[in-house]
């Protein structure tokens, strides 16, 4: 099998393999990222909680006096936020980025010369990469949403106000935010390349031919030149 890469010589194959590099980080580091929240309400033990991927959560946290003069009781409260879709599509748009990068990748290796031949073939490249350059943009800014509602409903102060008589540890969320970094990184990276890639198709290559052949026929006439009939 023939193949070739002097394709990644260039702008768009480089870019290409980032697009692949940064695409795994960004839905692993989500995937991988497990909220904690430890729970101490003296006499009982502590009790440690932990929320992962896909952030569906409903979980009674604590309980609270809710007695009366009439009668004694107490109500679970609740850590309650469904943070699924914003965390799926963000990871599926990873999953779809690494799929695309691979497939490309190999067309640039293996069928690079037909990718130059064939105008369809650029044309499909920028388009799908405008798609997934909009889906990063989108996931990542659903996902900065999710994560926002991720460590409201975490948070100790919030906690402490409904479950007076408790003490509450929350984990680390940087694992989060470096996913959110990755997020918008990906979007800049495939933003960036559709101008690489807008060189490849017919669009930018013929209005360059029309410059080059109006500049040519001006340069003649300011010369002296008499066109042809």
């Amino acid at each position: 099998m023939n193949y070739s890469l002097s394709a990644f010589s260039e702008p768009r194959g480089v870019m290409r393999i980032l697009q692949f590099i940064f695409a795994i980080c960004a839905f692993a580091t989500t995937t991988n990222f497990i909220a904690t929240v430890k729970v101490s309400c003296p006499p009982s033990p502590a009790v440690e909680y932990s929320f992962e991927y896909p952030f569906s959560i409903e979980q009674g946290i604590c309980s609270v006096n809710t007695s009366t003069k009439l009668q004694n009781s107490s109500k679970t409260y609740p850590i309650s936020a469904n943070l699924s879709s914003d965390s799926q599509f963000f990871v599926a748009t990873g999953v779809l980025s690494l799929m695309y990068c691979v497939f490309i990748i190999a067309v640039y290796a293996i069928l690079d010369e037909l990718y130059r031949s064939k105008n369809e073939i650029p044309l499909a490249d920028f388009m799908l990469t405008t798609i997934l350059a909009i889906f990063w943009l989108s996931g990542s800014a659903a996902w900065s949403n999710g994560a926002t509602a991720l460590k409201g409903v975490t948070d100790p102060d919030v906690l402490r106000a409904n479950c007076k008589n408790c003490d509450f540890v929350v984990g680390s969320f940087s694992r989060l935010n470096i996913s959110l970094i990755f997020g918008f990184l990906n979007f800049f990276l495939w933003a960036s390349d559709l101008w690489f890639l807008y060189k490849e198709t017919i669009w930018f290559q013929g209005r360059a031919a029309a410059q080059q052949q109006q500049a040519a026929s001006g340069a003649g006439v300011s010369s002296g030149g008499v066109p042809g009939v």
